[in-house]
This record gives structure tokens, C-alpha cells and sequence, in this order.
């Protein structure tokens, strides 16, 4: 089964096919979670069948929206699809582009929305395998220096997110968390 997914075709948003895009480096949409609670990130671990970063660590979890659907209506699906996380409607915090190799001939030239929900209680996760190996919650400045030190274990979007957004993504939410 082709997933289609809403790419720009000389300028024009058209439904493609998810591993068209890829192989073309085509501009796409794309939507991003970050569940936090307090100064910890659940970050998850891509499955090994995945056909682009297997085995990386990356946000906790981040897909393409089917045509027409809005974005956050896919991070909430797309939490339930791969981490079995129901209840969190996330807060929309920012719209970023980047490009990145990720392997096998392939590029994310991504229009990412970014999402970040909060979490107050334990979460009762049902990780998807075909999506996920594993997950784990870690504190973010833990992640910073882990990204600095093993680069290698790590989607490049998710350096890319860190490196460059975090401020925007995370703001004063983590500060926040610090004081509590």
C-alpha cells in the first residue's frame, strides 16, 4: 500500500507518494510530539524496520498528516498509533523547515508542525513495534549533552529540533518544570 502524503510540486501542494518524496527530497508536511513532564522528554527509539533511521533515538513521536487532515488531529492520532498514548491533546508551538540526509538515498525536506503536551501522571504506553523498539524519559539537559557527546544515536531532526528550536519549542516550559 503507497501512503500519500501532502507534498509541494512546483509549488503546489499535491498527495505523493511518501517514498517519492523521500527519494526526491521533496518539501512535505510533516507533524512532530514532544510529551514532556517536568524536565523529562519520553523520547522513543524507531524500530528496526523502519525504512529510514532504524534503531534512532528521535522525539517522542512525529509523522506526515494525511492530505487534508490538520495537524493537530495527527499528532493525536499518531501518539495513539505508535505509543498507544490516549487523553493528551498537545499545544501547537512552532512551524520550522530543515533538510537532512537521513540514509538509504533518502531526504526529509520537511514543513514541520510542532507539538508539546504535558504530562502530570504515570502514562500507560502501548508501543506499536512496527513503529517503535523502544522508549525511554529523560531530562533535557541530560539529552543536550548525550545528543553532544553520541550524535550518532540520534535522528538528525531531532538535532536539527534541539540545536536550533529549542528555546521556541520548549520555552519557558522547562524553565517552568525547573522550578517546580
Amino acid at each position: 500500500m503507497n501512503t500519500m502524503i501532502p507534498a509541494w510540486i512546483d509549488g503546489t501542494l499535491t498527495p505523493t507518494d511518501k517514498l517519492l518524496a523521500h527519494k526526491k527530497g521533496l518539501k512535505h508536511k510533516a507533524v512532530s510530539v514532544f510529551v514532556v513532564k517536568g524536565l523529562d522528554i519520553l523520547l522513543q527509539r524507531r524500530a528496526l524496520g523502519k525504512y529510514h533511521t532504524p534503531g534512532l533515538w528521535a522525539n517522542t513521536c512525529c509523522t506526515h498528516p494525511m492530505w487534508d487532515e490538520q495537524a493537530s488531529a495527527c499528532a493525536v492520532r499518531r501518539m495513539q498509533e505508535e505509543l498507544g498514548i490516549t487523553g493528551l491533546y498537545p499545544e501547537y508551538r512552532h512551524r520550522l523547515e530543515y533538510r537532512a540526509d537521513v540514509g538509504n538515498d533518502l531526504i526529509e525536506h520537511e514543513v514541520v508542525d510542532i507539538f508539546l503536551a504535558h504530562v502530570h501522571r504515570p502514562l500507560n504506553l502501548k508501543v506499536n513495534p512496527d513503529e517503535v523498539m523502544d522508549t525511554r524519559w529523560v531530562n533535557y539537559h541530560d539529552l543536550i549533552a548525550e545528543v553532544a557527546r553520541h550524535p550518532e544515536r540520534f535522528t538528525p531532526w531531532l538535532k536539527i529540533y534541539l540545536q536550533n528550536y529549542a528555546d521556541t519549542i520548549f520555552g519557558p516550559d522547562l524553565i517552568i518544570a525547573s522550578k517546580s
